[in-house]
């Protein structure tokens, strides 16, 4: 299953870059939060309408053909969680990543939690395995 669940993110990170967001509405879950790590800040989505409205304004922000997502470094397998690397549109070639740890539920995304730095993503897992 975890390796689904891999295929899963990159699939979704293809489909956003794509613009198809037809491909993206299934793998959310209904309820999907997506967040900066606190879910109640102005800005935050608490389902899967509000996830897709946010990506595609993130996407005409940016332009067209992936811009506003950047390079795909890597996807980290964490079982029913994966952090997934990311090099930032604006960022050079050996520019900062960033990372999103996504939790999946039911065979969807259940939540998606931004981080500045792929090592806060890893450590936030980890600690909910820990807790």
């Amino acid at each position: 299953m975890t390796k689904t669940n891999v295929e899963l993110a990159r699939r979704g990170w293809e489909a956003i870059a794509r613009g198809d967001f037809d491909a993206i509405r299934p793998l959310l879950h209904a309820d999907v939060n997506w967040h900066g790590g606190d879910p109640s800040s102005p800005g935050a989505c608490h389902n899967s309408e509000q996830a897709l409205a946010y990506m595609a304004r993130a996407r005409d922000m940016r332009g067209r053909e992936g811009r506003s997502l950047g390079e795909l470094v890597d996807v980290i397998d964490l079982g029913d969680q994966v952090v997934i690397v990311f090099r930032p549109p604006d960022a050079d070639e050996d520019g900062e990543l960033r990372a999103n740890l996504t939790t999946f539920r039911d065979g969807k995304v259940a939540e998606m939690v931004a981080f500045e730095r792929p090592e806060d993503a890893l450590a936030a897992a980890a600690a909910r395995r820990d807790a």
